[in-house]
């Protein structure tokens, strides 16, 4: 009964707060997704995982093993969803990129830093950034037909993470005024990410969700048990391990939507995989989070 408890609170407020954002939008209210995705991918995420990892008290060397494990677990995940495309004959353009990369920020974030803290948080970052810079490359290939190097080192959120690595590395801090100001922009991030998945759940209007409900139990399961043996196989702590299983774990990201109506993919069979399996998260990461807690 504890345990249930205690899931509870670390979960119920992640999805209360995109339960808001999906009422907000079905009571009629306007609501800027692109204003707002790009306020928090800009300006907050990056000053959010500057900060953390300025300040995070983990073993520079633990973070590298979970680097390498994060990393480790994404190839499984990218060949397992390159099977699973095979077998259901999908077209890799559409499905290939959003079964590979969860939503390690609206979701993943939150729930590290609320079941495990600021060193769940810091993990969560490292693995989150890894994500990114795969998705920016990789996952922008995929999607267009062509991504590029120079367009991942731009990316604030990347510049955030290789700043906020090489003051780790070398034990710096910046000035107090401009540490609290990155702290106030970066403590927006969390609920504005929230937010926003309930919004894109509410606007969503996709088809063929039988499909993308199999679809998204089979990433969820193979995403788990990937993570899971990654994260064995590397000898990571309790708090690392917890978290590496969670983040590979997370459901379709919305930016995935976002970037198959940009480069003219099949954006409604992808907004059926971010519906779906948002849903089935509601009750699967909770799962994860009693079984390793």
């Amino acid at each position: 009964m504890d345990l249930i408890l205690t899931v509870a609170e670390v979960t119920a407020p992640v999805f209360i707060l995109a339960a808001i954002g999906f009422a907000w939008v079905r009571a009629g209210f306007d609501y800027r997704m692109e204003f707002v995705t790009r306020l928090a991918m800009t300006i907050s995420l990056p000053s959010l995982i500057f900060v953390t990892l300025m300040q995070t008290e983990i073993d520079p060397k633990a973070l590298t093993t979970v680097s390498l494990a994060a990393v480790v677990a994404y190839a499984g995940v990218t060949l397992a969803m390159w099977l699973l495309a095979l077998a259901f004959r999908l077209e890799m353009r559409t499905y290939l990129a959003p079964l590979i990369f969860g939503n390690t920020g609206n979701l993943g974030l939150p729930l590290a830093l609320f079941a495990f803290g600021s060193d769940g948080l810091g993990y969560a970052v490292v693995i989150f950034a890894i994500m990114a810079v795969y998705s920016f490359t990789a996952g922008i290939w995929l999607v267009s037909g062509g991504g590029s190097l120079v367009k991942v080192v731009k990316e604030p959120l990347v510049a955030g993470t290789l700043l906020g690595a090489l003051f780790l590395w070398q034990g710096w801090h910046t000035p107090e005024v401009v540490t609290n100001t990155l702290k106030l922009l970066g403590q927006i991030a969390i609920p504005l990410m929230l937010l926003t998945l309930g919004v894109a759940v509410a606007r969503f209007r996709p088809q063929h969700l039988g499909r993308a409900a199999v679809l998204s139990l089979i990433k969820f399961a193979a995403c788990t048990a990937i993570g899971w043996a990654a994260a064995r196989w590397f000898g990571l702590p309790p708090v690392a391990f917890a978290v590496l299983v969670l983040q590979v774990s997370t459901p379709v990201a919305v930016t995935s939507y976002l970037l198959a109506e940009k480069y003219g993919a099949d954006s409604e069979a992808v907004a059926g995989l971010v519906v779906a399996s948002t849903l089935i998260s509601v009750l699967g990461l909770p799962a994860i989070l009693a079984a390793v807690m």
